[in-house]
């Protein structure tokens, strides 16, 4: 089952998505830049094979609901992302917040 659902962080709309599958659930929230998603994210392939994306995402990791994802920290990130101060450690949220037009929350 998937499920998306509109999630609000200051004064934008960001959206969050729940993939449930078998034995695991894939969750995701993404901003018009950037996403945040759960352990599934391999940074290091972003990093390396698909640099030339410029992706900007950051993963967390021991996540199960798109809330929990929004408040953990950050277990790393895109190297993209470090360019608009979105750290390993900062919330979920924050990084969000971060991912919007010029980087500003």
């Amino acid at each position: 089952m998937m499920r998306m659902v509109p999630i609000s962080i200051g004064d934008r709309i960001a959206l969050g998505v729940e993939v449930k599958l078998p034995k695991t659930t894939l969750l995701a929230v993404t901003a018009d830049q950037g996403y945040i998603m759960c352990g599934a994210l391999d940074i290091g392939l972003l990093n390396e094979r698909l640099h030339e994306r410029r992706i900007i995402a950051g993963r967390a990791v021991g996540v199960r609901t798109l809330e929990e994802l929004l408040e953990a920290p950050l277990e790393s990130v895109t190297r993209e992302a470090k360019s608009l101060g979105i750290l390993p450690g900062m919330k979920g949220r924050d990084a969000v917040a971060r991912m919007w037009g010029n980087g500003n929350p």
